[in-house]
C-alpha cells in the first residue's frame, strides 16, 4: 500500500469563508465517515495538489488535522470549471479492518502485434474498474497487458484482469476493456471524403423559404418586453 501524508487544519465555517481559506493557499474541504461526524478542513494545497498528481484516488492518505492523523481516502476533488483549480475536497475515513469500495485506475503496458505489425486501432472501452478489499490492499493502478492483442480478433474483458486473491472485482466479467479495430479499406476510405449532398430547402407557395411571422401577427405570441409596454 502506498500511503502520502496531507496537512489540514479545522476551519470554522462561520468566521472563515471558502474564498478566505483559498486566498491563504489552502484548499477548503471535509472529512467524514461511517459512524463520524463531518469535519471542515482547510487542506495545504500545495502538498495536496502534490500528493493527488502522484496518486489520485487510488490511495490511503494520512490526513494530519491539528497533529491528529486520520486514514482517508481521496473521495471527491471538485475544480474550477475553466482553470482546473481545485476548490473543495471530500475525504472519506476509512476503518483498516473494514473493505472498502472504490475505483481504481487501469495501466495499460505492453504493444499489441494487431497495432504495430497490422496497423490496427487500439480501442480502449474502461480506464479504470471498481474493486472491493481491506484498505491495506488497495492498489494504486491494475495494469491491463496489450501483448495479447496480436490480432483483430483478440479482445481483453475484465474477465482477463489479474488482481490480487485479496482484491475482489466487482465490474461484470464479459464487460470489453480493448480490442483492435483493423485499418478502414480504400473504399471505406473513399466514402468520407465523398462530400455531402446538401438538402433542398422547401419553397413557400411564391417560391421563396417561409419567413416566420413576425411578431403581432397571426401565429405568433407577443414578447413579454411587447406585453408590457402595452401595460
Amino acid at each position: 500500500m502506498e500511503t502520502i501524508k496531507i496537512t489540514a487544519r479545522v476551519r470554522d465555517t462561520k468566521a472563515e469563508k471558502p474564498g478566505q481559506t483559498r486566498r491563504q493557499n489552502e484548499i477548503p474541504a471535509v472529512v467524514y465517515g461511517k459512524g463520524k461526524d463531518n469535519v471542515s478542513l482547510a487542506v495545504n494545497r500545495g502538498e495536496f495538489e502534490r500528493a493527488y498528481r502522484e496518486v489520485g484516488h487510488s490511495a490511503i492518505a494520512d490526513l494530519e488535522i491539528d497533529g491528529k492523523t486520520k486514514k482517508v481516502l481521496v473521495q471527491e476533488v471538485e475544480a474550477h470549471t475553466v482553470n482546473d483549480n481545485i476548490l473543495h475536497i471530500d475525504f472519506y475515513e476509512v476503518n483498516m479492518t473494514e473493505k472498502i469500495t472504490t475505483t481504481v485506475p487501469l495501466k495499460f503496458t505492453g504493444d499489441s502485434a494487431a497495432v504495430l505489425d497490422l496497423n490496427g486501432t487500439l480501442i480502449t472501452n474502461k480506464s479504470e474498474i471498481e474493486i472491493e478489499c481491506l484498505p491495506a490492499d488497495l492498489p494504486h493502478e491494475i495494469e491491463v497487458d496489450l501483448s495479447v492483442l496480436a490480432d483483430f480478433e483478440a479482445t481483453i474483458h475484465v474477465s482477463d484482469i489479474k488482481v490480487s486473491d485479496k482484491v475482489e472485482i466487482k465490474d461484470e466479467p464479459e464487460e470489453l476493456i480493448a480490442s483492435v479495430e483493423p485499418p478502414r479499406s480504400e473504399e471505406e476510405l473513399a466514402e468520407l471524403e465523398e462530400p455531402v449532398a446538401e438538402a433542398e430547402m422547401p419553397e413557400s407557395e411564391h417560391g421563396t423559404d417561409e419567413e416566420t411571422p413576425a411578431e403581432g401577427e397571426e401565429g405568433t405570441e407577443p414578447s413579454e418586453d411587447s406585453k408590457e409596454s402595452k401595460e
